[in-house]
């Protein structure tokens, strides 16, 4: 009975080693991978990253982690319009069957989903918020994007006709969608200003607008978008991601 009681205390005392052990492991491991992504990545902050699963160390063994969750505040991607870039929010990721180096220099996931979000202030940066010429003596341009309600922005837009400013902004609901690379907001209904009808083809040039977002951390795409109460929100996608190296 002695000799059981004493197996038992050692076996606890082990246990508690071996979680002590994957837990200081786990961390280092989740510090190095940081590091390495704000490297590659070229980010100002670290990232959080988050390795699940437990134990750690029989993965580490197995040289595949099941998944590892990484968190970027702040991430200004690619625009494709020379070196203008627009800031992606909050994205987080979940990277799944995540293969690494011994020194942790290097790691690709076999699939990654993920949410962000880009604010109305940073993609009216891209609508037509200079003066357009919509038809003779009647100009306009986007002023403001706001939440429209049930998954629809609300563009705002000034005009001038005839050289007078219309005492009131013209709104029109609008539809976002992903194409490829693009975010596209496009508007439901067309509006007129000051009585004047436009052609369609001269009304959309202020209307609609779309956003080239390219070279997400580690290759991840755009997959879906939604309009939101504080911007739109996206959610991305991508398989053999590079998380680091």
């Amino acid at each position: 009975m002695r000799a059981l009681r004493i197996l038992l205390i050692l076996v606890v005392i082990f246990g508690g080693l071996f979680v002590l052990a994957d837990r200081l492991a786990v961390n280092f491991a989740e510090d190095e991978a940081a590091g390495k992504l704000k490297t590659t990545e070229g980010l100002a902050v670290t990232p959080d990253v988050s390795i699940k699963g437990f134990p750690f160390l029989t993965q580490v063994v197995g040289g595949e982690l099941d998944d590892v969750e990484v968190g970027i505040k702040d991430y200004e991607a690619d625009t494709g319009n020379g070196d203008q870039t627009i800031r992606i929010d909050d994205l987080k990721a979940n990277m799944r069957g995540v293969e690494f180096s011994g020194d942790y220099s290097s790691a690709t996931a076999n699939s990654a989903t993920g949410t962000a979000s880009i604010t109305y202030d940073e993609l009216l940066k891209t609508a037509k918020s200079e003066p357009t010429q919509l038809a003779p003596g009647v100009t306009a341009n986007v002023v403001g994007l706001s939440d429209g309600g049930k998954g629809k922005i609300k563009v705002e837009i000034e005009a001038t006709v005839l050289g007078t400013r219309l005492p009131e902004p013209v709104y029109v609901l609008s539809t976002v969608t992903a194409e490829g690379d693009m975010v596209k907001v496009h508007a439901d209904t067309l509006p007129t200003f000051g009585g004047v009808d436009l052609a369609e083809s001269r009304a959309r040039t202020v209307t609609d607008f779309e956003q080239k977002i390219d070279g997400l951390p580690g290759g991840v795409q755009l997959d879906k978008v939604q309009a939101a109460k504080n911007g739109v929100e996206i959610t991305v996608q991508g398989s053999n991601v590079r998380l680091a190296g």
